[in-house]
């Protein structure tokens, strides 16, 4: 098989030198969520939506801080940057077109669990593409 380089996940990972890591988006999308619907978000709903401790939530803020992804004073509102912000709203985006499309693959109507773990592992040409079949498909054609 001439041409192909076979790699762990670790080893595309590597070399795709991907500095925001799975669980960094999980955060950002949910951050981007909890703005869109609430107005505004606290380490301690941030923690309760994903399941987290609020220590282990405060730790994983101050990485996206660090990162200039997000704006965060201790016992403050998490609000995101720009950046951030860009960022976010493609996860939203990525995970509302994966669980669209999982859903009617499966006749299913929550897909929610292999959604959030597939979500890491898919680029955005393949995003993109799946949204325009799933219009394909809800149009009959």
């Amino acid at each position: 098989m001439s041409g192909q380089e076979f790699r762990t996940l670790k080893g595309y990972q590597l070399k795709n030198n991907k500095a925001v890591t799975e669980a960094m988006e999980d955060y950002l999308e949910m951050i981007y969520r909890m703005l869109m619907t609430q107005g505004d978000v606290r380490i301690g709903n941030l923690a309760e939506r994903l399941n987290v401790k609020p220590s282990s939530c405060s730790e994983m803020v101050g990485n996206l801080k660090g990162m200039g992804l997000v704006e965060y004073e201790k016992y403050g509102i998490v609000q995101l940057t720009p950046e951030g912000e860009r960022l976010g709203k493609y996860l939203l985006y990525r995970h509302k077109v994966l669980h669209e499309f999982l859903c009617f693959v499966n006749q299913t109507e929550n897909e929610l669990e292999q959604t959030e773990q597939l979500e890491h592992y898919v680029q955005k040409r393949t995003v993109e593409n799946l949204e325009r079949l799933l219009r394909q498909w809800n149009q009959g054609g």
